[in-house]
């Protein structure tokens, strides 16, 4: 109450203007955009969007920080799980590749033959059955586009039905549910095989399954072949609903592949070419090797009975010697040098021969000691001592022979 009471004309003063300006501002006009507005009005959005402003950006910021930061825990556990199912599933594919070649290789091995999809056309469907009882396409396209009757009809997402008729410029396909209709059928799981037909309310059957056999929703219709009209292996569609029916056959319901009831454009298979299946290509990814580029490496283990600590050679050739193998050789090259020396001592005395026994024994002693030297891989070769005793009775021989008597020697001279 004292400050009050002290400054009391002030705030008196400060209120009576405070007042006149709210009363300025609700009487003055602006001129904007939308047209005149009242200053109190601006002033007003003004404060209040200024306030707005800064706590969107403080919001901002906190579910910046939270979302960059604190919920990023779990990234790294979840970077871990995904990257064993990446590895996962690279092994299952590396798997799944090599089992479609080993197939295509039997089916080359056994000759057999596969219809391939070469030429199509595509047609828009300008129009329908005006029948319930029947379920008929017509096509833009007719025999001048290389239409004929029987050809089949198909959609990226499963089959259609086949060319009925063929005028000049349109086609009429009956499709697959109608009551007259019939194609071969492959369950793909169990491989069972049966007639795919119409239904008078447009729906789709299996038949021909027997009430014994497995046959579980879910599971996938592929075209057999074995109508000669539809390549083997086109989706048909999938099993809906499962009943024992009448005649021992199962009642099996189909969901067709292709939307039968919203077709605009189909493709017309012109042109099928019986062919072996290409088996060449890139060389086979074992999932050995996969899982190997995920592996740390693993040391080579020392051979068994060896020491690991043991020093190793290189011979010239590249070979790896142990030292103990090096030293147990070397013995057998010091008792190799003394034979060696023996040999050439006992070709000395063979000097005092005849001239004839001589030449002889001086070069068989000289080869015999050499190879015995060099077999034994010694450090020091003997060996040329022995052509030095096989030269010395060469010159004895000389010096030595016989002179003839002095009253000889002047008739021979």
């Amino acid at each position: 109450m004292n400050l009050f009471s002290r400054h009391k004309n002030t705030v008196a003063l400060a209120t009576v203007l405070l007042i006149q300006l709210l009363a300025l501002a609700v009487q003055v006009k602006k001129q904007t955009v939308e047209g005149p507005v009242r200053l109190i009005r601006l002033l007003t959005v003004d404060t209040i969007a200024s306030f707005e402003r800064v706590m969107l950006h403080t919001g901002e910021g906190v579910r910046g920080v939270w979302t960059n930061y604190l919920d990023l825990r779990g990234v790294r556990a979840e970077n871990l799980r995904l990257k064993a199912e990446n590895d996962q599933m690279l092994l299952a594919r590396a798997r799944d590749e090599e089992e479609l070649r080993q197939a295509h290789r039997v089916l080359s091995l056994l000759n057999f033959k596969q219809n391939w999809i070469d030429t199509t056309v595509a047609a828009q469907v300008i129009g329908t059955s005006g029948m319930e009882t029947s379920r008929l396409l017509y096509l833009d396209k007719g025999t001048k586009d290389g239409i004929r009757a029987d050809m089949p009809v198909i959609t990226p997402d499963g089959i259609v039905g086949k060319v009925l008729a063929v005028f000049g410029h349109t086609a009429q396909v009956l499709m697959i549910n109608d009551p007259s209709s019939g194609v071969g059928a492959m369950l793909v799981n169990s491989r069972l095989q049966g007639i795919v037909r119409g239904t008078p309310t447009g729906g789709v059957q299996l038949k021909f399954i027997m009430s014994d056999e497995s046959v579980k929703p879910g599971e996938a219709l592929v075209t057999s072949g074995g109508d000669q009209i539809f390549p083997k292996g086109l989706p048909i569609g999938t099993v809906s609903r499962v009943s024992v029916g009448r005649d021992l056959f199962l009642d099996i319901e189909l969901k067709p592949a292709a939307e039968l009831d919203r077709l605009e454009e189909v493709l017309v298979i012109t042109q099928q070419k019986p062919r072996s299946p290409d088996v060449s290509g890139p060389e086979p990814v074992r999932a050995s090797d996969i899982l190997a580029e995920h592996l740390p490496g693993i040391p080579v283990p020392a051979p068994h009975g060896g020491n690991a600590a043991t020093p190793k050679l290189v011979s010239p050739a590249g070979t790896k010697t142990p030292v103990k193998a090096a030293t147990a050789a070397a013995p057998k090259t010091t008792k190799a040098a003394p034979s060696s020396a023996a040999a050439a001592k006992t070709a000395k005395p063979a000097a005092p021969l005849t001239p004839k026994a001589a030449p002889k024994t001086a070069p068989k002693a000289a080869p015999k000691a050499a190879p015995k030297a060099a077999s034994a891989s010694a450090p020091k070769v003997v060996s040329p001592t022995a052509p030095k005793a096989a030269a010395k009775p060469r010159a004895a021989t000389g010096e030595d022979r016989p002179r003839p008597k002095s009253g000889a020697s002047g008739g021979t001279r």
